[in-house]
């Protein structure tokens, strides 16, 4: 008897699964490409993917609602609009070009005055530190893990107002510098900054531009960075979970005052933060 309620049992277990809805995917971002964006890429009539890379780094690949494979594309802010192509691999060697096009987005312009003017033009002494600093900063934004994210709907790291949005066109002391790859958000000295999803620390340290600085990589090349930090709360290769404690809010490096700048990399190209942020952007500081 127990042996035919065991085949019972299993027969309508096997039923019940012929019938399940699709493994929960992530929650995808938006389709946003532009400089700073992200490109989102239905792949849906290409099946048995083995892998995706744009400008020859590797693309994050999920899984959509239906269970049909999507790149993620991260665009640099110096992308051109324009028509750009996604190489993607089968499983059995072949490669195929995607095509998707990316638009136009304004940026505005900032200027900053700062008292420190080595932190405008650098002194021959400080040249080697920083150039020894973009290596290691570069090597840690462009990690790569296979896992795929537990999440593409990120929380805040801290609490305040947007003092600096992406992308401004910046200008210190009236000379022109890179845009502005991160989102700046104001608070108090000490306030602690939390981890917006769980990740591995890639690297930690006190750097010239970013003083003291936290990467944390989140799976797919899914990298997110917090510069500026008045103490640093964890170690390379330990693992944090969404809302862990890694360091509080400072003003190291080139700063003005307080504040938290955060980065978010995708293929190693730094998007808005906004386009991954899982709630609404905080208003702007006044200035």
């Amino acid at each position: 008897m127990r042996t035919v309620c065991t085949k019972i049992l299993h027969c309508l277990l096997a039923t019940c699964l012929l019938y399940l809805p699709p493994a929960l995917a992530l929650q995808l971002p938006e389709n946003h490409p532009v400089p700073g964006g992200i490109a989102v890429i239905a792949l849906k009539d290409h099946k048995d993917i083995a892998k995706a890379t744009y400008n020859h780094k590797p693309v994050m690949l999920v899984t959509d609602s239906q269970g049909a494979p999507t790149a993620l594309v991260g665009l640099p802010l110096a992308t051109k609009p324009g028509e750009h192509r996604l190489v993607i691999q089968g499983k059995d060697g072949r490669t195929q070009n995607i095509a998707f096009r990316v638009t136009e987005r304004d940026y505005e312009k900032q200027y900053i005055t700062l008292k420190n003017k080595r932190m405008v033009n650098p002194e021959k002494r400080d040249m080697a530190r920083i150039g020894r600093e973009q290596q290691r900063i570069r090597k840690a934004l462009a990690s790569w893990s296979p896992q795929t994210p537990e999440t593409l709907q990120l929380a805040l790291p801290v609490r305040g107002p947007v003092s600096s949005t992406f992308g401004l066109r910046r200008f210190f002391n009236k000379q022109p510098r890179k845009p502005h790859s991160g989102l700046d958000l104001a608070a108090p000295e000490g306030t602690p900054v939390k981890a917006p999803a769980s990740g591995r620390i890639v690297d930690t340290g006190a750097f010239f531009f970013n003083g003291n600085t936290v990467f944390i990589e989140h799976g797919q090349g899914l990298v997110t960075m917090y510069c500026h930090l008045s103490r640093i709360d964890v170690k390379p290769g330990q693992q944090v979970q969404r809302g862990d404690i890694i360091g509080t809010v400072g003003k190291t490096g080139r700063v003005t005052g307080a504040h938290l700048h955060w980065s978010v990399s995708l293929n190693d190209a730094r998007i808005d933060p906004a386009y991954l942020l899982g709630e609404p952007l905080p208003v702007q500081a006044d200035h």
